[in-house]
């Protein structure tokens, strides 16, 4: 399986989800001027428009002729959106031009809102701790299917500016790697006074040529890294591709993301009962922490249940609060920047690690 080849059939050419450079490019190989190029990708990306008809600095000829001769601006079509009692937030349902549903969480705190994208329809890496995994895979999401979750976000949440965007939803961004790294250049240009690169996480269970190429392209997007064990016979149990990309070598690569973008890495740390929270559990990880820049998110395992698992994924258990506080607590004692990411919108099946779609 090729995992960088969509499946889709595509008579006229969906522009949306083009970078400024490719759209000026598509502009002058249609006859057109390159500037025009800009002018689109501005009412793309930072007016957020529906229709060509809403470009009001293009004349109308040009319009119609977009209109007719590329493929549709809403690569998403809203089908629902649930909202956390608990928590605020927020869980939506999109359905591409396909047909298939993925979805997106906006998770509202204090003095910033973020928002988690998908990148893939489920995700092929079968990780034992996910819901995505255990629904499989169906395809990779475009450039603009990527970016159609912040238009659609950005507009219903009540004028309030996104001001985080986490590449944690649905499928492994760095296996999607043209398109996520398409998506990344478009929100390099800067769209709105609150939204840079640095405020945007890409999370990988670990890929290492790929994050060895995306420390090359000199984006220097933040990297949250699934870590969730430093024992390479524990994570290969839960997270099977470790067989293939093994942890030690995924550290190194790490680390050559660190010196070369000069950021520092998030560990992201589910916390399992019995499997990951143990005394050998907390040296290992202090040691790993202790070699490079890092901080540690500690998440609790979050329930599955709603996806009837099967075999080790339904033995999983959340590690109880009383084990989680010591071992956050010593790991902050000898100077690590720990965050704990108690659970929020489990009530709609929002929370780390829960989303999936059973119909694809």
């Amino acid at each position: 399986m090729d995992i960088e080849t969509n499946n889709l059939q595509k008579t006229k050419p969906v522009i949306k989800g083009y970078t400024l450079k490719e759209l000026k490019d598509y502009f002058s190989s249609v006859g057109e001027k390159r500037f025009r190029g800009e002018q689109v990708f501005n009412w793309f990306y930072r007016h957020l428009i529906d229709s060509y008809n809403d470009m009001q600095n293009l004349p109308k000829p040009l319009r119609e002729k977009l209109a007719d001769a590329t493929g549709e601006i809403n690569t998403l079509k809203l089908v629902s959106r649930t909202t956390s009692k608990e928590s605020g937030t927020i869980k939506y349902l999109f359905e591409t031009s396909d047909g298939f549903k993925i979805e997106s969480v906006i998770i509202p705190e204090y003095k910033r809102t973020t928002l988690c994208v998908s990148t893939q329809v489920g995700c092929p890496l079968d990780c034992k701790f996910c819901a995505t995994g255990l629904m499989g895979y169906r395809r990779n999401l475009t450039s603009g299917e990527i970016f159609d979750q912040y238009k659609f976000a950005t507009k219903d949440y009540e004028g309030r500016q996104i001001k985080n965007i986490v590449y944690m939803g649905m499928g492994e961004p760095l296996l999607n790697f043209t398109e996520t790294v398409r998506s990344l250049n478009i929100f390099a240009e800067n769209l709105t006074p609150e939204l840079r690169l640095r405020r945007i996480t890409v999370s990988t269970v670990g890929i290492a040529s790929k994050i060895i190429e995306l420390a090359n392209l000199d984006l220097k997007v933040n990297i949250a890294f699934s870590l969730h064990s430093c024992f390479e016979d524990i994570r290969s149990r839960l997270i099977p591709i470790n067989n293939k990309y093994s942890l030690k070598e995924n550290i190194d690569a790490i680390r050559y993301y660190t010196k070369k973008t000069r950021t520092r890495i998030t560990f992201e740390y589910v916390m399992i009962d019995g499997i990951n929270d143990r005394e050998e559990d907390y040296y290992t990880l202090l040691k790993l922490c202790k070699s490079l820049p890092c901080k540690i998110n500690v998440i609790p395992f979050n329930s599955l249940e709603h996806m009837n698992p099967q075999g080790f994924s339904a033995e999983l258990r959340p590690s109880p609060p009383e084990r989680i506080e010591p071992f956050v607590q010593a790991l902050r004692d000898k100077n690590i920047t720990v965050t704990v990411r108690y659970t929020a919108g489990i009530d709609i099946a929002a929370a780390c690690g829960q989303l999936a779609i059973l119909e694809n």
